[in-house]
């Protein structure tokens, strides 16, 4: 496979060029404008941030992207999927005034705001993937599989578990289904916390295979020999009182990520950003960031997110390390992979998603850097 082409530009500004201008000079320049837009649906995977989290990308580059695409005829939205996890993004009411909360609106983005997998994140598309190792069926969020356009919009940041969350992650992960991240974090069955269950019987309605019943206490118990793990209980309960306690090895974890994210992209076109700034040592999922591991670099634009991922990890790669900062702590404590994700989170291996998404043909690690002034 021929290398793929990824364009950089720097963070350097003046009076004439801020940081929305150079955004939008350079994915013109790495062939946005080659998709027909015109009267097309156009998904923008973003990530709202967590409240509490302040190193999520801001709304300004969002609106830079929609000038562009509504600019081209394109219809776009900005969506996301609800988290697994108990937080202020688990449903989409809480997920809207969350994105609310950190600045963003149809004003201040330029574009509707969906959350694709519906109110308690049920609402998703069963996709087949063919030669995926884990995944026959990805579960994604209806309203993106609805889109004739995928364009991702990443914060190019460290990660506790996949050494970091570049483009691949935020499709992947990012773009499931509740059910669809419980797939990719967990093996195994739900289990029930007695003590938050308030016996609504909400979980029961969307169990297909009577694995749920209820006690003398009104208390739901679920039968493991008929439950098959989908997951949709989990986002009936607006208790969080099902979970699953199952999680998969990071590697595993890794190579499903990759699998999802072809289920998202395969048979439409897709265009893919990266900006590498404010680059946290965890997810924007964390209600909380701590300082930058490194400077900030720049942002990438590319049709192709494998590369996209490589070259932005090579490219902070070869950046110093911010004093005090956690990967500064650990480098001093004697942990050193030569590689600052794995420095940064011990036990992570961020070639994994890659290696398995080029075996997926889902691009190449290969590239050719092409600098935008």
């Amino acid at each position: 496979m021929e290398p793929s082409k990824v364009y950089f530009t720097d963070m350097r500004t003046d009076f004439d060029h801020p940081l929305p201008e150079k955004l939008k000079k350079l994915i013109k320049k790495a062939g946005i404008e080659t998709i027909d837009f015109q009267d097309k649906f156009v998904a923008v995977k973003v990530h709202f941030g967590e409240p509490g989290n302040l190193s999520f990308l801001r709304p300004n580059f969002a609106y830079a992207l929609g000038e562009v695409i509504h600019a081209r005829g394109g219809r776009p939205f900005l969506t996301d999927c609800n988290t697994l996890y108990p937080g202020l993004r688990k449903n989409a009411l809480d997920h809207l005034e969350a994105a609310a909360r950190n600045g963003f609106s149809s004003v201040s983005t330029g574009c509707q705001i969906l959350i694709a997998d519906g109110l308690k994140g049920l609402d998703e598309t069963l996709v087949p993937i063919e030669g995926g190792k884990h995944v026959k069926l990805a579960k994604i969020g209806q309203a993106i599989m609805d889109a004739d356009i995928f364009v991702s919009l990443s914060h190019f940041k460290g990660h506790e578990n996949v050494g970091f969350g570049g483009a691949l992650k935020n499709i992947g992960m990012g773009c499931g289904s509740r059910a669809g991240k419980m797939e990719q974090h967990c093996d195994g069955k739900p289990v029930v916390n007695a003590s938050r269950c308030r016996g609504c019987r909400q979980c029961i309605k969307q169990c297909a295979h009577g694995a749920i019943s209820y006690g003398e206490r009104n208390i739901a118990s679920i039968n493991h020999e008929r439950c098959v793990g989908c997951g949709r209980c989990i986002g009936a309960c607006n208790f969080d009182a099902i979970s699953n306690p199952g999680g998969n090895s990071d590697r595993i974890l890794s190579e499903k990520i990759a699998e999802y994210a072809l289920a998202v992209l395969q048979n439409r076109p897709h265009f893919h950003i990266c900006v590498v700034m404010q680059v946290s040592p965890n997810c924007d999922c964390h209600p909380e960031n701590d300082m930058p591991i490194i400077p900030d670099v720049g942002m990438f634009a590319s049709f192709d997110p494998v590369a996209l991922d490589q070259a932005c990890a090579d490219a902070c790669n070869r950046q110093p390390v911010m004093p005090g900062s956690q990967l500064a702590d650990h480098l001093a404590a004697g942990e050193c992979h030569h590689d600052h994700f794995s420095d940064t989170a011990p036990g992570t291996d961020w070639t994994v998603t890659l290696r398995h998404a080029e075996e997926l043909g889902l691009g190449t690690r290969q590239y050719e850097l092409i600098t935008v002034k």
